[in-house]
This record gives C-alpha cells, sequence and structure tokens, in this order.
C-alpha cells in the first residue's frame, strides 16, 4: 500500500508540475510566414447575424460537438436547402451525422462528399464546411447546387474531437483547443477502411453505400517538414502514377488536380502535392510518392472505384489560412463537379467494368526517382548539435527558397495472378459479414460443396508489435496447394468478375499486406491442438529413418545444416511428425481457397 500510495503522490506531483508550468511546455515553432490572400474577402463580418463561431473567435477556437451540431441546426431550419442526416454512433455514443445540402427538382445529379474531422485535431475542414454551408444557404452561393449536390460531415471522430486540448498537437498552430487523433477506443479511423472494426466506420460505410457519392474529399492537416505550400493534396494517379483505377485516377490528375490548383492559387493560397519527406531531418533527400493501401481512404478508394482525394493543410500555417485554403478547395470541388460530372460518371463505369487479370500487392524501392519539381517550394534549414537528443536535428529558418526536389516512388514487388473466385467458410462469419458491409458481392451456399482449390499454408508465421486493436500477422513463405475442400452451407463464393473484384482481392488474397489474414483475423490457424507424444513418434521416427532413404538423406542434410535443430530432440521428433499423417493438417493452413480460373 506504501509503495502504491507513493506512485499516486508521485504522478499528482508529475501533474502539478506540469500545470504549474505550461511556459516551460510551450511548443517553439518555427517562424511564420506572412500572408494575405483574396480568400480572406470569405469571412464574415462581425455583425453578420450569421457569423461562424470561428469567425466570431478570430479563428482561434473552434466549436465543441455541441456548439456544431446547434449551429449547423439553426442553419438546417433556415433554409430548405439543407437537412441533416443521422447515419450512426460513436463508441461513446454520440451521433455521427451530415449536412445534405441539394436543391430539389433538378434531377439526379454528381454528389460531392466532404468528411472532416476524421483526425479530430485536424479540423479545418469542419471550420471551412460551415462557413461553406452558410454562404450556399444563405449568401448566394447556392449557384453551385445546381448542377452537384453536397454532402458534409463536420466531425468523423467524434469521441476524440470532445478529448480537447491546447496540447494535442504541438507541431500545429491553432487552434487553441484541438481534438484527439484516435477515437474513444484509442482506434485511428484513418487505418479503418478496409478492417472496420470501429462503430464509426461500420456506420460510415453503411451511410456511403446508400448515398454513393461520385467524389469524396477526407480532409486532414499535414505536418512533419516545413514548407510554402499551405494545401496540399493528392489522390491515386497523380502524376499518372499507382492507379488501381486508371481511369479515375486520370480524370482527378487532368481534370481536377489543373482545376483545384489554379482556384486554390487565384486567391492567394500556395497549392502542392502532399509532401511525405523521405527523411524529416534532411528533407532534400525527397518526397515519397507510394500506392496507397486499403487501410487509407485513397487507397479504399482506389480499389473500391470511388474517386476519393486525400487533403492536407500544413499544420506551420496560421489556422486562418488554412481553414480559407481548406473553403476554395471544396467549393471548386463542388462547381467542378457540377461541370465535368458526366465525365467523370464515365471514369467510373470504365474502371468498374474492368477486370484485370493481376494485381500488385507489396511494392519495393525504386532505384530512380519518378520524377523532379524544379521548382519545389521549399524553406531554409539548417541542422544543429541537440544536447537533448545527442544528434543533429533540424530548424527551420522561416525564408523561402526555392529548389529542385526528387519525388521518389516505388516498383511492383509481389504481383498475384487473381482468381476466378474465393471461397470463404461459414466458420468465418465475422469476414463473411465485413465482405457484405463493404458491398463485396457474394453467392451463399445453400448446400455443402466440395472442389479443389488452391489453399495456402503459412511458412514461418511471425506475430508483429500490437497495431490499431490487431496483432498483425506476417509470414516467411505463403506455400499453395492443390487441395480437395468441403464448405458447409452458409459458407460463400466470392467471384473476382465483379466491380469490387480488386477489393476482394485485397481483403482475401493472402500476400495482401492489408489482408484480413495479415490484421490477423484467423488466429486460430496458428494453434495446434493434437500431439505425440515422445515415447510414440521416437520409435516411429527411427522406423521411418530404417524404411525410408529419401527421408533419411533429408534429414540429414537438415541436421548439417541446422546445428541449433540438431540438438534439439523436441525440434528432431517434431520433424518427423510433420510427416506423419498423425499431424494436423489444418494447423497453418489458411482457410480461404482460391478457385483458379480454367
Amino acid at each position: 500500500m506504501r509503495t502504491f500510495s507513493l506512485a499516486i503522490a508521485g504522478l499528482a506531483l508529475l501533474a502539478s508540475n506540469i500545470a504549474a508550468q505550461p511556459a516551460n511546455l510551450s511548443a517553439p515553432l518555427p517562424p511564420t510566414l506572412p500572408w494575405h490572400g483574396a480568400s480572406e474577402a470569405l469571412v464574415a463580418t462581425p455583425n453578420d447575424p450569421w457569423i461562424t463561431p470561428i469567425e466570431a473567435s478570430g479563428f482561434d477556437r473552434t466549436p465543441s460537438y455541441a456548439e456544431t451540431r446547434a449551429w449547423l441546426e439553426r442553419l438546417v431550419a433556415a433554409s430548405p436547402l439543407l437537412r441533416l442526416e443521422v447515419f450512426g454512433h460513436s463508441a461513446q455514443g454520440r451521433e455521427l451525422y451530415a449536412i445534405r445540402a441539394s436543391k430539389h427538382g433538378s434531377g439526379a445529379k454528381p454528389l460531392l462528399f466532404v468528411q472532416a474531422g476524421i483526425h479530430s485535431g485536424e479540423i479545418d475542414g469542419k471550420d471551412s464546411g460551415m462557413m461553406l454551408l452558410r454562404d450556399i444557404a444563405l449568401r448566394g452561393k447556392d449557384r453551385l447546387l445546381d448542377h452537384a449536390d453536397l454532402v458534409f460531415v463536420p466531425i468523423f471522430n467524434v469521441d476524440g474531437h470532445e478529448r480537447t486540448s491546447p496540447f494535442n498537437r504541438p507541431n500545429q498552430r491553432g487552434p487553441v483547443n484541438q481534438g484527439w487523433r484516435t477515437t474513444a477506443q484509442n482506434l485511428n479511423l484513418n487505418r479503418d477502411y478496409l478492417k472496420a472494426d470501429t462503430p464509426e466506420m461500420r456506420a460510415m460505410r453503411t451511410y456511403l453505400n446508400r448515398i454513393q457519392p461520385d467524389l469524396v474529399l477526407d480532409l486532414h492537416v499535414t505536418d512533419g517538414v516545413d514548407y510554402q505550400y499551405d494545401i496540399t493534396f493528392a489522390f491515386p494517379g497523380w502524376a499518372g502514377y499507382f492507379a488501381h483505377s486508371p481511369a479515375i485516377g486520370r480524370w482527378l490528375d487532368t481534370r481536377y488536380r489543373p482545376a483545384v490548383t489554379a482556384a486554390l492559387a487565384g486567391q492567394g493560397h500556395i497549392p502542392g502535392v502532399y509532401v511525405d519527406a523521405l527523411d524529416p531531418r534532411d528533407p532534400d533527400k525527397g518526397i515519397a510518392l507510394s500506392p496507397d493501401t486499403p487501410r487509407f481512404s485513397t487507397g479504399y478508394g482506389d480499389l473500391a472505384r470511388q474517386p476519393t482525394v486525400l487533403v492536407e493543410t500544413h499544420s506551420l500555417k496560421p489556422y486562418r489560412q488554412r481553414v480559407l485554403g481548406t473553403y476554395v478547395l471544396v467549393e471548386e470541388s463542388l462547381r467542378l463537379l457540377g461541370a465535368e460530372g458526366a465525365s467523370l460518371d464515365q471514369a467510373i463505369a470504365t474502371d468498374r467494368a474492368s477486370r484485370p487479370a493481376t494485381e500488385v500487392m507489396t511494392w519495393k524501392a525504386r532505384p530512380t526517382p519518378l520524377y523532379v519539381i524544379p521548382d519545389y517550394k521549399g524553406i531554409a534549414h539548417t541542422l544543429r548539435l541537440s544536447p537533448a537528443s545527442g544528434g543533429r536535428e533540424i530548424s527551420w529558418l522561416g525564408r523561402p527558397v526555392t529548389q529542385r526536389m526528387p519525388v521518389i516512388g516505388k516498383d511492383p514487388d509481389t504481383v498475384v495472378t487473381l482468381p476466378a473466385a474465393w471461397w470463404v467458410p461459414v466458420t468465418k462469419p465475422d469476414v463473411i459479414a465485413l465482405l457484405k458491409l463493404h458491398g463485396v458481392e457474394v453467392e451463399t451456399l445453400a448446400a455443402p460443396r466440395t472442389i479443389t482449390l488452391d489453399m495456402v499454408r503459412l511458412r514461418g508465421p511471425k506475430l508483429k508489435a500490437a497495431d490499431e486493436g490487431h496483432v498483425p500477422l506476417v509470414a516467411a513463405a505463403y506455400a499453395h496447394s492443390a487441395r480437395s475442400e468441403t464448405y458447409p452451407a452458409g459458407s460463400v463464393r466470392v467471384s473476382s468478375n465483379q466491380p469490387l473484384g480488386l477489393l476482394a482481392a485485397a481483403m482475401l488474397e493472402p500476400e495482401s499486406p492489408d489482408s484480413l489474414l495479415a490484421w490477423n483475423f484467423y488466429p486460430e490457424i496458428l494453434m495446434r491442438t493434437e500431439y505425440m507424444e515422445g515415447y510414440v513418434i521416437a520409435p516411429l521416427a527411427e522406423r521411418m529413418l530404417a524404411t525410408d532413404p529419401a527421408l533419411r538423406a533429408q534429414f540429414k542434410a537438415k541436421l548439417a545444416a541446422d546445428p541449433k535443430f540438431a540438438a534439439d530432440p523436441d525440434a528432431r521428433l517434431g520433424w518427423f511428425y510433420e510427416r506423419t499423417p498423425y499431424y494436423d493438417d489444418r494447423f497453418l493452413l489458411y482457410p480461404v481457397g482460391r478457385e483458379l480460373k480454367k
């Protein structure tokens, strides 16, 4: 009891020291660059009755969940163009809601879906969206709805939004109250698109399957290194690279990117490609342009044939500047979708109709850059020796520089030939339910079926560090072989010949790095449940050695090549056990079968 009391007292003292010395904990951010732009005219005047909470605070304090909801409900009540839709609940029971903006009676129109606050400390999108909705509903911008509809989610991670603190994002300049990155279950929604563990993501997927948006914007705030760009964005297909949906990627690259870039520049902002530095301590090495996996919104959208753009304002820019840049980007996206919706729908239809024979599962380092940005807008920096870290740390000097910046990509590594179908046993109802949640078409067996399939056994499986509520799995090898399997009634056949065939492959192919196998949805296959005692297997092994020359040669080679194995009696007997008919033939066997194409 005394030790426990001392520990509690120590924690209390630490907490009081933190509270008493906030000046010592204030984050020393790099200098800001002066900025003024035409988009500043978007800010409401102080006497405007519809000034948003963020404008009223001078872009200092973002409204709480309750304040945001109350302001939006008042706006919805004032305009026939808006309605509020509840589409689910968070882990702590808060309502997830969206604001739909549309003009009725004008026929079917393309739909822009804008999602803010998936990382709720990165909340620029919420405040910019409230301003834009106000201007659409009451300030003359309703023309944006003549040819397109808008659905806006102000806060996706609602529980994290309410875990607010001025200390949540030390590398971000405003607002003073910032939400938390993860949910109340400590899960990152922007790693949950494929596995859909959270009630928030399951509700979102159900909602998106119902409304079927033509274009998705996922609004964030990025950090890592300093540069002049105040708003960056990215999508699969940028500069022609890494798109599983190539027609959608071309539309985004040739129509969306130029229009949004021009609109932002015209309003005084500095747009660019999303900056992911290869080395934050040496940003001159280059920035990464990599294929996204389906744990992320853009990687998921690429496989699901749902055009998705990642938007990242820059955390070191003032909050006012970031919010206004986001406003301009969303407004231009809505305008462009109204003007170009037919061409985007054609691109979506083209990709949904395609049936690729292969899919890249893993990628490897590329020896040369993809391309070079000749006029990259960087910030001058220097390296200094830090007595705290003992190493050289970067210091940003707040001085603009223009430089050549290599863009580093990857080359395909593991490429799989897609099967005709995957077979999922009824014993995995969670996997079947997840396939259905994502809209993947499945054929449910009414009676047992026996079929010869390509099955995979794991070789040398290892568990990785805990990640997003799972302990992921990786294998040294995935051994394929033909096997006759009986699938009971209630099992499902998942054809690859469907619009979401690539999404199904990402979920079910064993080599997929974001597969349900990789997320360890099948932990039961890692457990062997029957054994063979030494007093039985030892004499049996001796008989096998005496009667099987080929096996005897294999055993001798194993002893010579692996001294650790040779010195381990249990490992030696286990080697023989694996080669007997008594061994559990389902141990390490992935239960999802692959029906090969004829």
